[in-house]
């Protein structure tokens, strides 16, 4: 079995990680990651306009306000396992959602902008991971105090992505 159709093991990843990484359906996960680009660019584009700014509940973020999230953390993601696949050893530290939110309006980007933008992230995510050898998507290192594999990162990615577009559906179009 190819190490592209292998999930991570549990050496692989620690702490909240699993939440993301067991959500991701099993295949190739740089087909998955390119799957769901085109699934969830399409499924954002046919968003009504008037439920982009949508909250669910007061203090939640905007439907926006998570596409911008998405694209964020897998701009981060994706560091993490550029550096770790190709031997960077040095630790790599944790962020704060919430703090990235404070300095970002994301409510004051058009739509499409925002969902432009995810695109060409995860264009950049996918440019990446299809030139990963065997050995670069073994290789270990540690992020947010986690030890963690370049493969454990790229589900990180898909599954996070798929976390909150699940929360957009079960929680703002409902």
């Amino acid at each position: 079995m190819s190490s592209l159709t292998e999930r991570p093991t549990k050496e692989e990843y620690g702490g909240h990680f699993g939440t993301y990484i067991d959500i991701v359906p099993e295949g190739n996960i740089v087909d998955i990651l390119a799957d769901d680009l085109k699934a969830t660019s399409e499924f954002l584009s046919d968003l009504p306009l008037e439920k982009a700014e949508h909250r669910y509940a007061p203090g939640k973020w905007s439907i926006k306000e998570v596409i911008g999230h998405i694209a964020d953390t897998e701009r981060i993601m994706s560091y993490r396992l550029l550096r770790i696949a190709r031997g960077d050893n040095t630790p790599l530290p944790g962020f704060d959602q919430d703090e990235y939110m404070k300095y970002v309006d994301f409510d004051a980007y058009t739509l499409s902008d925002l969902i432009e933008n995810y695109i060409s992230v995860r264009k950049a995510t996918l440019s990446l991971v299809r030139g990963l050898t065997d050995e670069a998507w073994a290789r270990t290192g540690t992020a947010s105090n986690t030890v963690m594999s370049a493969k454990a990162l790229a589900y990180v990615v898909a599954g996070h992505g798929l976390h909150h577009i699940r929360i957009v559906k079960d929680k703002y179009l409902a």
